[in-house]
């Protein structure tokens, strides 16, 4: 049993909501797909995990446990990349959706960022208002410093990553872009609209690649008020 505590197994596990796919477990926590499906098989025969028509559900749920007390031992001793700070939140078994930087981050698979950096690079996204206090405890796990509603000043925390928490009362609209859950498209330009100097470029991406008339939509609302 040894040989399956391992990171890439353990990160499967964390990741896995009843019903997912292989694909859309490797692409949640950015693993090639062959990688997945081999660890999967191995999981599979230590009932770790089974695999159903309807999709992977965990079967050994005391197993779960014990990769998330790895993993967030792990975590807690190193700096969290970049890259990972968009796979833990996946293993939290909460609702949430990339917004605000992060959801053009998302819409443009990561080809805009803005004010960020590797010595400040804090996550937005949206959950729902109930989950707040478990979405504290859960990053508290990792050693990472959790705000509410707004980004903190880079003296203010410890690490890099950090996460600002936007919680919702009326539900959580998400679709799914490279793994992740992130705010619908127009919803993202509404917001980056409100700041479109700073936007700009990933305004220009988002109209090319999905087809918007950023202008022609911009000039509707403004000309509606």
């Amino acid at each position: 049993m040894t040989e399956l505590m391992d990171a890439t197994a353990a990160k499967i596990v964390l990741a896995i909501q009843r019903g997912d796919s292989i694909n859309h477990v490797a692409s949640k926590i950015d693993v090639s797909y062959s990688w997945v499906y081999d660890w999967v098989e191995r999981l599979e025969d230590a009932k770790i995990i089974a695999i159903t028509d309807n999709g992977i559900r965990i079967v050994d749920h005391e197993m779960r446990q014990q990769y998330a007390e790895m993993m967030a031992a792990l975590y807690s001793r190193d700096t969290i990349s970049q890259e990972d700070a968009y796979v833990i939140p996946h293993f939290a078994g909460m609702e949430f959706a990339y917004t605000e930087i992060d959801a053009a981050y998302v819409w443009t698979h990561g080809g805009y960022q803005i004010a960020r950096g590797h010595d400040d690079y804090p996550v937005f996204i949206e959950v729902h208002d109930r989950d707040v206090e478990r979405w504290i405890a859960f990053f508290q796990q990792f050693g990472v410093h959790t705000m509410i509603n707004e980004r903190p000043d880079a003296g203010d925390v410890d690490g890099n990553v950090h996460y600002v928490l936007f919680p919702k009362t009326d539900g959580i609209d998400a679709e799914w872009v490279d793994g992740n859950p992130v705010i619908p498209l127009d919803d993202a330009v509404d917001q980056m609209m409100e700041n479109r100097a700073a936007y700009e470029p990933a305004l220009e991406i988002i109209a090319d690649e999905y087809d918007r008339d950023i202008d022609a939509s911009h000039h509707s609302a403004m000309g509606a008020d």
